[in-house]
């Protein structure tokens, strides 16, 4: 994809010293102090308790020349009656009626007056809590955040130190030992210590268990088609295919060493068990020399594709099976890939910000697109990586779950999943596809485009901040390349079959030269589409 030029913002215009002169004198309005007068016993009034309260509150001295406080004859009772215009205060009460006070000793008190360079507080809240100025209450705040973080980074950096070497439990802070994952208990909060404890390796789908924190490849002696449909669930897949017997030795050395059979108790295994439970396996050497491959589901093929493929035109029908569109709003946004008849791969940053699945739906067959008529499949759960980061290259990869599992034909299949190990040479051809521009500046394609292009190592992408979450392809002197709207979609290579290398992450300039394009590793994040997948199916079966 390429990534949109972003423009500076701009600035403004410098302040004039009017300006800065008005802001100076409302900031020292801001920052100013209750005023507080001290007076001598001798300056202060002298308040006398008041002794006689025979006077009717109903009446005035004749003298007075203020009003009756209330005259029921022409007041409301609940009308309160007015000061006269030049009065400059209201007076107190045993004033007003000339209420006779004995003398009382004096006290000395302080005055606060309620008032800020002329204006009177008369916001009962603010009078409640103590004047502040605003720039000390603002660094006071920045201090107390700033003492939160640290703390908060002591607390990570201490439980980072006290997990070096063990498994860091990812819904609590807790650490477990590695010889704790997969042993058929969970120790986690949430149960993710026995996630990810069945994977298939290699070029030839070699089965291996984690059991106590090992990989062992599993013996072909007492395994069975029961097994192998449980270990399919347990990879995220409701399908199983079949499984089938390799010699040890036709398999990668690392995957030679370390074996385990399955003990006769899983015979009698109740559904839904986990193969990997410690109780029934056994360390051995595999009497038979034969080691067990699986196979979950029929991917990788293209039945529907009829006619001769040319570089870079416009796909033929059933050339991409796997390829969807994503739609949002009902308008197209990004591309994805089937990988079972009801997940979809894609790039975070396609549903980074915009997760509400009901305003996501999927077309797939498609090769010309907006068509009418064209049948939405909805969207039931969307998941992205959690330490994916706009600003960043990694972890650029997401999951989407349709509502219901949808139907392969000739025009819609997945496409297969590599496995753990499995290396793409660089230089290997490859393919590319979507509904994106053609050119840079220019609108999305109307019709499905397709392209060949060569993987290459990082130093040849000559890109900074790639990590191994990154794929480079794409030819230095430009071309072929991803484009605006390619993003999320397929970089298939095929070998056997037809395998989803990489998710199309970013690219600038499309077709320029050295401009090349940049995909998620899908090997490398494995493990965590397997766990999401793993979760949803074991959620399913409950």
């Amino acid at each position: 994809m390429s990534s949109p030029e972003r423009k500076a913002g701009e600035g403004e215009e410098p302040a004039t010293e009017a300006e800065n002169t008005v802001d100076k004198t409302e900031d020292d309005a801001d920052s100013g102090h209750a005023e507080a007068e001290t007076e001598s016993e001798e300056d202060l009034p002298t308040i006398e308790t008041p002794t006689i309260f025979n006077v009717s509150p109903f009446s005035t001295p004749k003298s007075s020349r203020l009003p009756p406080l209330f005259d029921p004859s022409t007041q409301h009772p609940n009308v309160p009656v007015g000061w006269p215009d030049n009065a400059t205060a209201p007076l107190p009460i045993y004033k007003i009626h000339s209420i006779q006070t004995p003398h009382s000793s004096r006290m000395s008190v302080i005055k606060v007056q309620p008032f800020i360079h002329g204006e009177d507080l008369t916001d009962a809240t603010s009078l409640c809590w103590p004047y502040i100025p605003r720039r000390l209450l603002a660094l006071l705040i920045t201090i107390c955040v700033l003492i939160a973080v640290s703390v908060i980074l002591a607390i990570g950096l201490g439980v980072g130190l006290s997990c070096s070497g063990k498994f860091h439990c990812t819904s609590s802070a807790r650490c477990i030992r590695t010889s704790a994952l997969c042993d058929g208990v969970k120790d986690c909060g949430q149960g993710e210590d026995e996630l990810n404890c069945v994977r298939l390796s290699g070029k030839r789908s070699v089965l291996q268990i984690r059991s106590k924190g090992v990989w062992r490849s599993v013996c072909w002696e007492s395994w069975s088609s029961s097994l192998g449909f449980s270990a399919c669930k347990q990879l995220g897949y409701s399908s199983y295919v079949n499984s089938s017997s390799i010699p040890i030795s036709s398999v990668e050395s690392a995957f030679q060493k370390k074996l385990v059979a399955l003990g006769p108790g899983f015979l009698t295994l109740r559904p839904n068990y986990k193969v990997h439970s410690s109780f029934y396996l056994k360390k051995v050497q595999c009497r038979s020399g034969l080691i067990t491959a699986l196979k979950c589901i029929e991917c990788g093929t293209r039945p529907g594709l009829k006619s001769r493929i040319a570089g870079g035109n416009v796909s033929a029908p059933g050339q991409n099976p796997w390829q969807v569109s994503l739609q949002y709003q009902n308008q197209y946004l990004c591309g994805g890939s089937l990988i079972t008849n009801q997940w979809i791969v894609t790039a975070a940053h396609c549903v980074f910000g915009f997760t509400n699945p009901a305003l996501w739906s999927v077309r797939v067959g498609l090769i010309d697109q907006p068509v009418s008529g064209a049948s939405d499949l909805s969207v039931s759960k969307i998941f992205y990586h959690g330490s994916y980061h706009p600003e960043q290259y990694k972890y650029d990869i997401a999951l989407i779950k349709l509502t219901q599992a949808l139907t392969f034909s000739g025009q819609v299949q997945p496409i297969c999943l590599p496995n753990y190990g499995e290396t793409f040479t660089p230089g290997s051809m490859c393919w590319i596809s979507g509904w994106g521009a053609t050119e840079s500046g220019g609108e999305v394609s109307v019709s499905l485009h397709s392209a060949q292009v060569p993987l290459l190592t990082t130093t040849q992408c000559g890109r900074t901040g790639l990590s191994p979450w990154n794929i480079c392809a794409g030819y230095k002197k430009g071309g072929a390349n991803t484009c605006l709207g390619d993003s999320g979609g397929p970089l298939a290579c095929v070998d056997s079959v037809w395998k989803l290398v990489g998710a199309a992450s970013w690219s600038q300039g499309c077709e320029k030269p050295n401009s090349l394009g940049v995909y998620t590793s899908i090997t490398y994040a494995l493990p965590w589409i397997q766990q999401n997948l793993e979760k949803e199916e074991a959620e399913q079966t409950v």
